[in-house]
């Protein structure tokens, strides 16, 4: 097959690209506003504080501070009609009062459907037993153990890479492609000596020019922001980006293939990416969805993607422990291209 009218068309793609700065934005900074966005929102801070209050009293003094002791805990003093305000306004989780005698018990009030209050109450009750000199019968002994890729910054950047491989797949190939049949050019290029073929596979070549800048841009932007590694091998990551736009490629040229105006392709293209967005676990984990859904979004192309991504980010997976999710991107891409191709309008 001659390839100079490929490399032509491809290059025209890349020249069009590169001419409209809002593709620029959306191809590689708006990930990282994403990334900036959602890393500091949900960063690592360690357990957070629960909020007790002390009802003041005579000896309320000698009470908070033993339980400001407790790193778990951050301890205000107030008065009781202030503590029971705050009980009802959700501000606080428990109030401790002092016994009124000596022997009498101290008095707890939280609310019981709450499951941090009950982590709480006995949070507050161990740190008081053992600062009035209880001692456990049995000894224990803490060790930390961090996970590598266990923080949520660590699991969003994968999805991240997915979903903007994705966007530029659809909007990059059905958007253009709708508004080049409307404006019937479409039409005039098909007289030309060129095969069809090509310039339908030139927006397929153009598309994956981008790819290791793409994954480059992003993962090395988390890497100085956020310390993000990449576990698996690099190598690995950049095959799995390069399949999954590939395979993306192949939906966006299935909308544009009888789309007839921009308007049409924009629905179709939204049709397909919202809700892989949604389910695929792009934001959040799909687990969360009922499991009698799971193998229906498992099989997603997207969501094939994110998990073997994943895996070899994460979990420093091999390609070839994912044989599944490569395999059902690997049967999207040739069932979507043979179906875009067939059906494809050049009128």
């Amino acid at each position: 097959m001659e390839l100079r009218p490929l490399m032509a068309l491809s290059a025209v793609r890349l020249r069009l690209f590169f001419r409209e700065p809002g593709s620029l934005f959306w191809t590689f900074a708006f990930p990282i506003l994403i990334t900036i966005a959602l890393g500091m929102a949900f960063r690592n801070q360690g357990p957070s504080k629960n909020q007790i209050v002390v009802v003041a009293g005579p000896q309320s003094a000698a009470l908070a501070s033993a339980l400001s002791a407790e790193r778990g805990l951050d301890v205000t003093t107030v008065d009781a009609a202030e503590a029971g305000r705050r009980l009802r306004a959700g501000e606080t989780l428990l109030s401790v009062e002092e016994a009124a005698t000596p022997g009498a018990p101290f008095v707890y009030r939280y609310d019981p459907s709450r499951p941090e209050a009950l982590a709480a109450r006995r949070l507050v009750d161990d740190t008081l037993q053992h600062h009035a000199g209880r001692r456990d019968p049995v000894p224990t002994r803490d060790e930390t153990a961090i996970a590598h890729g266990a923080r949520y910054v660590d699991w969003l950047v994968p999805g991240l890479l997915g979903m903007q491989l994705l966007n530029a797949a659809m909007w990059g190939a059905a958007f253009n492609i709708v508004n080049a049949r409307q404006r019937r050019l479409l039409k005039r290029l098909a007289a030309t000596p060129m095969r069809r073929g090509q310039y339908l596979l030139s927006y397929r070549v153009s598309g994956l020019v981008f790819v290791p800048l793409q994954v480059i841009v992003l993962f090395a932007f988390a890497r100085l922001a956020f310390g993000v590694t990449i576990q698996g091998s690099p190598f690995a990551v950049l095959a799995l980006a390069l399949l999954g736009s590939w395979c993306f490629g192949g939906l966006g040229l299935l909308c544009a293939a009888r789309a007839q105006n921009p308007e049409t392709a924009n629905g179709l293209i939204n049709l397909v990416t919202l809700p892989m967005m949604v389910v695929s676990g792009v934001f959040f984990a799909s687990s969360r969805f009922p499991h009698l859904v799971q193998p229906l979004i498992r099989i997603l192309p997207l969501s094939a993607f994110n998990e073997s991504l994943r895996h070899v980010v994460n979990d420093g997976a091999s390609l070839a422990s994912q044989s599944f999710p490569i395999g059902v991107m690997v049967v999207w891409t040739a069932v979507t291209s043979v179906f875009a191709v067939r059906l494809f309008r050049w009128t």
